[in-house]
């Protein structure tokens, strides 16, 4: 994983920060390799959770994570996930982008406390892996599911199309 700073530009808007930071990472790897090294593929994704103007990232603490759960706990918000794709032979860099809907029930006092207990909090934006114990708050999903895990599928799938791969 590239070593980025993951602070979106003052002023950008919220549905362009995954893509920014998603080609922002592929280009942090593209530098380390020599002018003179043919690069094959280098594939970075990036995904942001937020509700309103707020957006939700890494928390640092459990602290930061109960108040994210608690903020998300009964409501909506949207999670988009951003892929890039660049291609070494083509020196070109393909990007995609997925924007979900997600639905958290009402938690208790109890399940948010099981929930920070297991630590699938860590390292993740939102406070929370869709594909863990916290599928059991998940009320309701519209869009991708495997854009909300982290990697659109459909999306990166298509991006494969476009520069001639096919699973045919």
């Amino acid at each position: 994983m590239p070593d980025i700073d993951e602070t979106p530009p003052e002023g950008m808007d919220l549905d362009k920060v995954p893509e920014y930071l998603a080609s922002k990472k592929v280009d942090a790897v593209v530098r380390k390799f020599p002018s003179t090294q043919t690069i094959p593929w280098v594939f970075g994704a990036d995904t942001l959770v937020f509700k309103g103007d707020k957006y939700y990232g890494k928390p640092e603490n459990i602290d930061e994570a109960r108040k994210i759960l608690k903020e998300l706990s009964g409501e909506t918000h949207t999670v988009i996930t951003s892929i890039a794709l660049f291609n070494g032979k083509n020196s070109y860099l393909s990007t995609r982008t997925c924007v979900s809907k997600v639905t958290f029930a009402e938690l208790s006092e109890e399940e948010l406390e099981a929930y920070l207990d297991t630590d699938e909090w860590h390292g993740v934006a939102g406070a929370y892996r869709i594909q863990g114990m916290a599928q059991c708050f998940i009320k309701k999903i519209e869009g991708s599911y495997s854009s909300i895990v982290g990697l659109p599928i459909f999306e990166f799938y298509d991006i494969l199309k476009e520069q001639g791969y096919t699973i045919l």
